[in-house]
């Protein structure tokens, strides 16, 4: 069953086409995520998809509705996590959630359950009276979080939730991620973080200037892009000459100084002869270490951006 069903859905804003004819379906139950570097769209459809801008050509139904005519009843069964915090800085924790309760008509008599429940789900009852204002910035991006489930939505859209947070509280915003996965919740999120959609999502689209180019389980996409293991060497003295020749047939070889770096398909192979001209050579081996390939290796292999430009869009 799909709880998300796109087709050819296509945003233009002047002569810039946003989002080009996107088309792909989300289960039920699913972590989709939506990959790609800032600018690439991935925001833009989120606003078509929640009913906060119409597309210029293009359909999509969400929960079984349709964005353009059934837009009341798309709101009414989804919660959605903004980049930028949408709540309110004077009003304490509960008081935003008391706030949003009201906005979606949740009954009084459930009101003040249903607070408790999430507040003490995203561990904030010690906070309820908190100034919004006054929280660190991973503590907000949980009470926003609370406030999307308010309603007890089908459906999330979660839009780069955990952008701008410290190591911790990024780890922190992904488990409670994966507890709303079990709760059977479909999670629809945009991240341009490559190693959080390897972690979190069952399958993954890759959107790059409006266009995806690829969708697939992360598993799969490192196996369509032909990414390779990677494994890194260092030996006691350089590498002679026969034994480098020898670990080129098995797949492409980098060299500086005592370190050899190699890229294949074959790992097995590679380590039994690399163990076997070692040796031969009269070298020790100091260290070995096997990189499994990387969602990030399929990224890069897929898209042709660099790596040195996906660090550049995570700030480092």
């Amino acid at each position: 069953m799909h709880s998300i069903v796109v087709e050819g859905l296509t945003k233009y804003y002047g002569d810039l086409c946003a989002v080009d004819h996107v088309s792909f379906t989300v289960d039920a139950g699913e972590v989709f995520g939506y990959l790609g570097p800032n600018g690439a769209g991935k925001t833009t459809t989120i606003r078509m998809l929640t009913g906060l801008i119409g597309p210029s050509e293009g359909r999509a139904w969400v929960a079984g509705y349709d964005i353009i005519g059934e837009t009341l009843e798309v709101k009414r069964r989804i919660g959605v996590v903004p980049e930028v915090s949408n709540l309110y800085d004077e009003l304490t924790v509960w008081e935003n959630l008391e706030f949003i309760s009201r906005l979606y008509h949740v009954p009084r008599a459930e009101r003040r359950r249903r607070i408790g429940e999430l507040l003490k789900l995203f561990d904030l009852w010690d906070r309820r009276d908190t100034r919004f204002r006054r929280l660190s910035r991973g503590l907000k991006r949980r009470v926003v979080l609370a406030a999307a489930l308010i309603n007890d939505p089908e459906i999330l859209f979660l839009d780069e939730p955990t952008t701008g947070l410290d190591v911790v509280s990024a780890r922190s915003l992904r488990g409670l991620m994966n507890r709303l996965r079990e709760m059977g919740k479909t999670i629809f999120l945009t991240t341009h973080y490559i190693e959080e959609a390897d972690q979190l999502c069952d399958r993954v689209a890759i959107i790059v200037q409006g266009r995806i180019r690829a969708i697939d389980t992360p598993e799969n996409l490192k196996l369509k892009a032909g990414v390779k293991s990677i494994l890194e060497v260092e030996l006691s003295d350089r590498p002679p000459g026969r034994l480098l020749e020898r670990l080129r047939g098995l797949g492409e070889v980098e060299v500086e100084g005592r370190e050899i770096r190699v890229h294949t398909d074959n790992p097995q192979e590679l380590l039994r002869l690399l163990t076997e001209g070692v040796g031969r050579s009269g070298l020790r081996l100091l260290s070995l270490r096997s990189r499994p390939p990387t969602l990030e290796d399929a990224f890069i292999n897929l898209t042709g951006l660099s790596p040195e430009v996906m660090r550049r869009e995570k700030g480092i």
